[in-house]
């Protein structure tokens, strides 16, 4: 904390300094810094491939990071380096708790495809357990427009800017920015959770701020809670996920 103290008051110096100078004057090293220095990783050599630092949450082969809602033995198919919701499973949630994090994540909806509107290709990604990205065949079924993919789901704010799903039974991917909720005394609210997702590399929600935990029937309310898992809906579809992973910022 010192030493950030120290650093402050070096940048407000130079700063009053810098005011009162002529540009012309001013030495360039004045305003460099090295104290702060990032810590280096190794990124993935594909677009896709988790960095060094990156916690892999599926390895393509078990499922031992999670458990189902309840706390059980997860029962979705682990085949072809996918998983997959079964009929009845429930959902599954990570056995570790993220708070502000960097994912990636690929899903599938079936070729196959049954129904129409939200009955379609439907699951759904909850950040921290409570907020839910939207997962949904969305390439031409019609629903709701903050219930398509890449909708977090209910949220009027948080229609994605563009549709850029993917034919069915093609992967698909999201890539998630997250800064949870920050909450002061008593349990208010000061800072409200925030998200960025690219759809297929595509920008879809750009610092999307959220008005609370997702709700089917009305609106949503903040109430105080630390960090969360990733949960994955069973919404009676079989969707499939596979390569996931994220870094904790």
């Amino acid at each position: 904390m010192r030493s950030i103290f120290v650093l402050l008051l070096s940048f407000l110096t130079v700063a009053s300094f810098a005011q009162n100078t002529p540009r012309e004057q001013l030495d360039p090293k004045v305003t460099e810094v090295w104290d702060l220095k990032p810590a280096k990783i190794t990124p993935g050599t594909n677009p896709g491939e988790a960095p060094s630092d990156a916690t892999i949450l599926f390895n393509g082969k078990d499922l031992n990071e999670w458990t189902a809602a309840d706390g059980s033995a997860p029962k979705w198919e682990v085949k072809d380096g996918a998983f997959t919701v079964t009929k009845g499973g429930g959902d599954v949630k990570t056995k570790k708790t993220f708070g502000d994090f960097q994912m990636h994540i690929e899903w599938r909806t079936p070729s196959v495809v049954v129904g129409d509107g939200q009955g379609r290709g439907n699951s759904g990604i909850f950040l921290q357990g409570l907020y839910e990205l939207q997962v949904l065949d969305s390439y031409e079924s019609v629903t709701y427009s903050n219930g398509q993919a890449g909708s977090i789901y209910k949220q009027e704010q948080a229609v994605p800017l563009v549709n850029a799903c993917r034919k069915p039974g093609e992967w698909q991917t999201y890539d998630v920015i997250f800064t949870g909720p920050k909450f002061g005394t008593g349990g208010r609210m000061l800072i409200p959770a925030y998200v960025t997702v690219l759809h297929n590399g595509v920008l879809i929600q750009s610092h999307t701020a959220l008005t609370g935990p997702t709700e089917y029937k009305g609106l949503p309310v903040y109430k105080p809670h630390d960090k969360g898992p990733l949960q994955l809906q069973d919404h009676g579809n079989p969707v499939s996920y596979r390569n996931i992973w994220i870094r904790e910022l």
